[in-house]
């Protein structure tokens, strides 16, 4: 099938990008829960390989990778469930990862098999923009997009980071690892209107967003993410997560109704 792209389904705005640890809780239900993500109307959809030192990643998403750890997840097993997942949906998907395991398998094998089963992009939260010239190198070669991340810290370099950017830029809306968040940091804001003076390449939230009610704060981004919110639902009930993801991902594009007056 025809598989969507990041730009397009992300040029309006409202969007809306879920995540899930692939293998989590095993992998023919890890399968169903990134289907419904896509089905309940999620625009990109991240998949986690789970990781034995995840820096970026708190409590819950380190929880789901020794889950996935658990039920015997390698690099080929996640592909063996994209390629499951490509039969059943068009929607845009991003791996999320960390340098070391896409070392291990090969940087040009790694991008050869994202090409193949049309995964857009890739998230590497620990490689430094020194260290990206061979990997964009080979990525642009198989015309895959390393997802670049934007926080607080790096705001003097945002010329530098987003003029590689492509898919989407992420903004880390708040210092320290993944997880959800009571309040979340108001600059998030001007790192988008910085990004911007630079790329109009969508701009996407993430870090720390977990209910519907925190979408209208960030009505000047193009979407929100949210991760550890779905696994949270994946770890309180592995059977019954499919229709609460659904439910979840339609109240988080409902809320985008909200936003006008906070744009």
């Amino acid at each position: 099938m025809a598989v969507k792209k990041i730009a397009d389904v992300l040029k309006n705005g409202q969007g809306f990008i879920g995540f899930t640890v692939a293998g989590d809780p095993n992998f023919d239900q890890s399968a169903d829960y990134i289907v419904a993500m896509a089905e309940a109307g999620a625009d990109v959809v991240e998949i986690g390989i789970a990781f034995s030192d995840p820096a970026a990643d708190g409590p819950t998403i380190m929880a789901a990778d020794i889950r996935a750890a658990a039920a015997g997840s390698t690099t080929e097993k996640v592909f063996a469930l994209i390629a499951a997942v490509r039969e059943r949906t068009d929607v845009p998907l991003v791996i999320l990862t960390y340098v070391n395991p896409v070392f291990k398998y090969g940087y040009e094998k790694f991008l050869s098999k994202m090409a193949a089963l049309s995964v857009e992009g890739i998230i590497l939260p620990d490689m430094p923009l020194e260290e990206q010239a061979s990997f964009l190198e080979l990525a642009n070669q198989y015309d895959r997009s390393l997802i670049q991340l934007v926080t607080l810290q790096s705001k003097a370099r945002i010329p530098d980071i987003v003029a590689q950017a492509r898919g989407f830029v992420y903004i880390v809306s708040s210092l320290g690892t993944t997880g959800t968040r009571a309040e979340l940091t108001t600059a998030s804001r001007e790192l988008v209107a910085a990004v911007r003076e630079y790329t109009d390449v969508p701009t996407a939230i993430g870090f720390g967003i977990s209910r519907p009610d925190q979408v209208p704060q960030f009505a000047y981004a193009d979407a929100v993410i949210a991760g550890s919110a779905i696994v949270d639902l994946i770890a309180a009930d592995p059977n019954g997560a499919t229709g609460a993801i659904k439910t979840f991902v339609q109240d988080m594009k409902a809320a985008w109704q909200n936003t006008s007056n906070n744009a």
